[in-house]
C-alpha cells in the first residue's frame, strides 16, 4: 500500500509535470483525464487539492475512484467530501469550477464498477488488495443558485 509520503510525492510530481510543460504533459494518463479535486478539510476547514484521474466521463459528470492504491483505509480526500460534498474541480488544467461530489450508492456502483474496471484494469487489482469496498464518487456541476 502506498504511504502518505509516496502519495504526496506522486501528487507533487504530477503538478510539477503540468507546470514545467505548461499543461502539455500530465493532463491525461492512460486515456483518463487528470482531475484536480479541491475539498474542504473535515477537521481543519482548509482547502486541500489532490490530483486524480477519471476513468469514466459521462457528459459533464466525472467518476473518480477512492482506491488509494488498494489501501485498507479511505483516502483523506474521500473522507473530506463525504462530510462536505461542495468541491472545486479542474479538468485537464482548466479553471476550477464548483461541483458537487456524490458517493455512488450500491445500485450506481454496481452499474459503474464494471465500466471502471473495463476502462482501467488496475482498479480491479486495487479492489483485490483490500477488504473494503472501494468507493466511486460522481462529480457533477454544482447547481446554479441564480437559476432559482
Amino acid at each position: 500500500m502506498p504511504s502518505n509520503f509516496a502519495l504526496k510525492t506522486m501528487n507533487t510530481a504530477h503538478r510539477v509535470l503540468l507546470k514545467v510543460s505548461c499543461g502539455k504533459l500530465g493532463n491525461e494518463f492512460s486515456g483518463m483525464p487528470s482531475v484536480e479535486l479541491v475539498t474542504t478539510g473535515r477537521k481543519s476547514g482548509r482547502q486541500h487539492a489532490v490530483m486524480l484521474t477519471a476513468p469514466i466521463v459521462d457528459g459533464d459528470t466525472y467518476v473518480v475512484v477512492a482506491s488509494r492504491g488498494g489501501d485498507p483505509t479511505h483516502p483523506a480526500w474521500y473522507l473530506n467530501l463525504r462530510d462536505n460534498p461542495n468541491v472545486l474541480v479542474s479538468v485537464r488544467s482548466g479553471p476550477r469550477v464548483p461541483m458537487t461530489a456524490k458517493i455512488a450508492d450500491a445500485a450506481e456502483r454496481a452499474e459503474l464498477w464494471p465500466r471502471v474496471v473495463a476502462a482501467q484494469k488496475v482498479y480491479a487489482g486495487y479492489q483485490e488488495k483490500t477488504t473494503r469496498e472501494i468507493p466511486l464518487v460522481l462529480l457533477t456541476p454544482a447547481a446554479d443558485p441564480s437559476a432559482n
